[in-house]
């Protein structure tokens, strides 16, 4: 029995010059929440088109449920769903003949079966009732609901879901979260990106970083909370820039620490045993030199500072890719595959 749902050996993908995935190794395990994180440009789009067979690898072996990528790829197109960032919903169309479009495009039959799927998926997105209203009436949290439960239609073993919560509110956001836990304990396998690194604390299972196409680090949540450090994250919020970097330089040169700075909060780690005492002294050197914060605290790693601390804290601007042509050409692909 296959082990692993997912197996990815030594992937590069290079667009001209430019390497976009550089040499990256690491395996997901059937029934798994498996985070994909990185800042804008690291590779994470990339990856994923590359497991979904929109993209050839230049070098490396992608290997879904026990299938070569390279060999097997019209059978995989079948064992993969897709949700993508944004909702890819016929606004026009009922929330009903939303699914059956996709689940005709992805061949399920009979035609007993597809209403029964279509029946299940509308019950698990709570739209039983509005199964016969358009879809362009519906709320943002309704139209993800549908768009998680149609990325399902075709029963797939593995599930992709490209950042499923952006824009909903919170109430939404943890409703979608109830909904993947659901999927993931009748044995689907998800592979998650996500912008809110909270998300990915609470859903995943193991986590990978990528940044400049390369695995920064893997692991649990705790495994790599382990990177930043053993003691405590000192935290400072400056009344403005000037002020930030004071503390910053006070930091380095007095409590000989390591600080960072993200516009006005310093942020710098202390070993397990200080805390107090570097407390105390730190108060007492804001007053003296008359630098105004805004608050000082100190807390235990979070997965926010794991982030920070291997892709760096600079903004990344980078072109994003339609989602939604990713999705036409997952659904050519379906339509000239039978199952």
């Amino acid at each position: 029995m296959v082990e692993y749902a997912i197996e990815i050996d030594r992937l590069v993908k290079k667009f001209g010059t430019l390497t976009a995935v550089n040499d990256i190794s690491f395996k997901i395990k059937k029934g798994e929440i498996f985070g994909l994180l990185g800042p804008n440009g690291a590779g994470k789009t990339t990856t994923i088109n590359m497991l979904l067979g929109l993209i050839k690898s230049t070098s490396g072996k992608i290997t879904i449920n026990g299938l070569d990528i390279k060999k097997e790829g019209e059978r995989i197109k079948q064992l993969i769903g897709l949700m993508t960032q944004e909702t890819v919903v016929e606004g026009d169309l009922t929330a009903r003949q939303n699914l059956e479009i996709f689940a005709e495009l992805y061949h399920v039959s009979p035609l007993a079966e597809r209403n029964k799927r279509i029946a299940e998926a509308l019950k698990e997105a709570e739209l039983t009732d509005f199964a016969d209203k358009k879809a362009g009436t519906f709320s943002g949290g309704m139209k993800r609901r549908l768009e998680l439960v149609k990325s399902m239609i075709q029963h797939p073993s593995i599930l992709i879901l490209d950042e499923p919560t952006t824009g909903l509110d919170i109430q939404n956001r943890v409703n979608m979260w109830k909904h993947i836990r659901e999927l993931n304990a009748l044995g689907v396998t998800i592979i998650l990106t996500t912008q809110y690194l909270e998300e990915a604390d609470t859903l995943c299972d193991r986590i990978a970083i990528i940044d400049h196409g390369k695995i920064k680090a893997i692991g649990t949540v705790s495994e790599l909370k382990k990177v930043v450090g053993t003691g405590r994250i000192l935290e400072l919020v400056a009344e403005d820039h000037a002020d930030a970097a004071a503390v910053a330089s006070m930091l380095k040169t007095v409590f000989k620490l390591k600080p960072e700075i993200k516009v006005d909060k310093v942020t710098a780690l202390v070993e397990v045993g200080n805390e107090e005492r570097i407390m105390t002294k730190l108060l007492a050197e804001l007053n003296k030199k008359r630098i105004k914060v805004s608050s000082v605290s100190m807390h235990m790693p979070t997965l926010d500072d794991v982030f920070m601390t291997l892709t760096g804290s600079s903004t990344r601007d980078t072109t994003h890719e339609d989602t939604s042509s990713r999705m036409d050409a997952m659904m050519r692909g379906s339509r000239g595959g039978g199952r």
